[in-house]
């Protein structure tokens, strides 16, 4: 029995499973070593160097997938170039009632309405730690626990948790699904969080003897003019880069089939062309020096490649892992470097901004 033929038999059993049920019957066939590692050789020509790290190639896993930080290492092994934990919260909460996932087959999308489920900063620390000489690239997306009286304390509290732990830091104030979050957008209140974040790192690099990179994952949703106000108080806060973007509550375009009415946050193959446009438009708004992370219907390399040419660095992915498995990592990786042969370039670098414009005039 072939490789594919496994992987497709495996993803069936487990889409016949409730949607966080095989999740988290995935996360433990990691933990006990079942997925294979990536094979192949790297194509340094994917690779990409940003503040004091350097990515072995542009393709992470997004935030939700490994909320606990129970398998970073192994979600590197399939070949992911980053990882990224969380959110994390002070306190370990239970996250909002189950079910609170739905997949959508028509679509190929997902609606989850977790609410920050993790088990807090304590347990999350002990097993970071645990794997701290193991190497590799592992962000820590900070969030607040749904009943903090102080929500920018939370943030504060992540930052100087984890600040000898993190590669870098996201600070997540666009889950749709913790009710009140994405107020923080709003500039006034952003400005507030984006110096208490700031502070915070600053104190601890005076400390640890390094400055995290901290950034910034919003919304796909926002108008253009308040889209305009976060980037401007991402530049005058000094912020390392954006990541673009989270889930959306729109739901225009299903299929309206399946669980499409779902309360929650949509991601996969829906969420592409409006958070690629968000992304474009930030891009355009924050000039060609800030780095930004494109997220949100990356399912083929050739999806992978329109991120990048609408201004993304670094990509992410999640929800297109559901119906395709983990053998998308190795075929976007491999697409992209055939895109490089296509078009007779080097570094992914000289293909971003490409098609910045044509994306950014387009409304979301």
């Amino acid at each position: 029995m072939t490789a594919g033929w496994l992987e497709s038999l495996t993803l069936k059993g487990l889409q016949a499973l409730e949607a966080e049920t095989a999740h988290r019957v995935t996360v433990l066939a990691m933990k006990s070593g079942l997925l294979s590692r990536a094979s192949g050789t790297p194509d340094p020509r994917l690779a990409v160097q940003f503040w004091d790290l350097h990515f072995p190639n542009p393709l992470g896993i997004a935030a939700g997938f490994d909320k606990n930080a129970e398998v970073p290492d192994a979600l590197l092994k399939l070949g992911f170039g980053f990882t990224e934990v969380g959110s994390v919260t002070p306190k370990a909460q239970p996250g909002n009632p189950r079910p609170r996932v739905f997949r959508l087959p028509a679509d190929e999308g997902v609606i989850n309405r977790y609410g920050f489920n993790n088990d807090g900063h304590d347990a999350i620390r002990k097993r970071l730690l645990s794997r701290k000489k193991a190497g590799g690239i592992v962000g820590i997306n900070v969030g607040a626990n749904k009943d903090a009286t102080d929500r920018i304390a939370d943030y504060v509290s992540g930052i100087t948790e984890f600040a000898d732990l993190a590669s870098f830091f996201t600070v997540n104030i666009s889950s749709p699904n913790t009710p009140g979050l994405r107020d923080l957008q709003a500039r006034s209140a952003l400005a507030e969080l984006l110096e208490g974040v700031s502070n915070a790192r600053r104190e601890c690099a005076d400390r640890t003897g390094r400055r995290v990179p901290l950034l910034l994952k919003i919304a796909p949703d926002i108008v253009e003019e308040d889209l305009k106000d976060i980037v401007e108080e991402v530049l005058e806060n000094a912020i390392d880069g954006l990541i673009v973007s989270n889930t959306t509550v729109d739901r225009d375009g299903l299929s309206r089939s399946g669980p499409y009415q779902a309360l929650g946050g949509l991601s996969g193959k829906p969420l592409f062309r409006k958070s690629t446009i968000v992304l474009a438009k930030a891009r355009r708004l924050a000039g060609p020096g800030l780095p930004i992370i494109g997220v949100g219907g990356i399912d083929s390399a050739e999806t992978a490649w329109s991120k990048i040419t609408a201004g993304a660095d670094l990509l992410q992915l999640y929800s297109s892992l559901v119906f395709k498995g983990p053998s998308l990592i190795g075929e976007i990786l491999s697409g992209l470097s055939a895109k490089l042969d296509q078009h007779g370039l080097t570094s992914l670098r000289e293909a971003r901004d490409r098609e910045m414009e044509s994306w950014a005039s387009e409304a979301h």
